[in-house]
Order: structure tokens, then sequence, then C-alpha cells
């Protein structure tokens, strides 16, 4: 997992902490060419309930995620784009199809800060400009 570039700015709220540790998962898994899931099986620790969640939700549409990232993604494709704004795009996606709870603008701007934070000076407008499509087609 690249290292951060910044400090977070959304400080210590629970569920920022939960988005960043299921990224570090989510991260992991791919590496080493697992499922979220196995990653979480595999730790030593207890995960929190809400990190199990967003990792299990994730594995759960990823394939679903993928098929709307490509959809939405002009002129990109997945291979194409970093691994990190991939995760991070599943991750929102996931959100936005299945945590009607969490306002679309936090979960867009969640995306956002983990974008800038763990991958490319470009990522957090790339992120932010295909989340913005997708919100609009999912939570219309």
């Amino acid at each position: 997992m690249p290292t951060p570039r910044s400090a977070r700015s959304t400080g210590n709220d629970a569920r920022s902490d939960a988005r960043e540790r299921s990224l570090h998962i989510l991260y992991e898994a791919h590496a080493k060419g697992f499922t979220g899931t196995q990653v979480l099986e595999a730790q030593v620790l207890a995960v929190e309930e809400s990190v199990e969640e967003l990792v299990r939700g994730v594995d759960g549409v990823a394939d679903q995620a993928d098929d709307i990232i490509s959809e939405n993604a002009i002129g990109w494709t997945l291979a194409r784009m970093p691994v990190i704004d991939i995760i991070i795009l599943r991750l929102a996606i996931y959100e936005l199809i299945s945590r009607a709870e969490v306002p679309t603008a936090v979960v867009l701007n969640e995306a956002v800060e983990l974008a800038k934070t763990f991958s490319t000076d470009e990522s957090g407008r790339f992120v932010n400009g295909i989340l913005s499509t997708i919100a609009k087609k999912v939570r219309p």
C-alpha cells in the first residue's frame, strides 16, 4: 500500500477510519490475489465490525462495481487505472448502492480524500468525476 502523501483531513472519525482500514485490507487482498474476506479471516487481531461490513460488501459487489466503473469512465479502461483508485471506487460504489443511510456527499468526499491521500496527484479529481456521474445514476 502506498504511504499517505499527507495527513487525512477527516480527523479521527470512526467511519473514516473504517474506510481507510478497509482500503488497506482490500489493497492487500489485491496484492496477494485473495479476496478481501480471505484477508479478513487471516487477521490475527479482531477487525472492527464496520471494517468487516465494508470489506465483505465490496467483495460482494466487485464485479458489478467494475461494470459500473467501466461504463462511466469514458476514455479509461480498468487496466489503465491505478489499483488504489479502482478499490476506492468499488468501496464508494458499495456504499452508494448498499448504505442508503450514508449521505451521497459523504461517500464522495471520503472517496476523494482517500484518493488524494493514497494515490496520484490527479486521482482526487478523477475519482470525484467518475463518482459524481455514478452517484447521479445510482442515487437519482
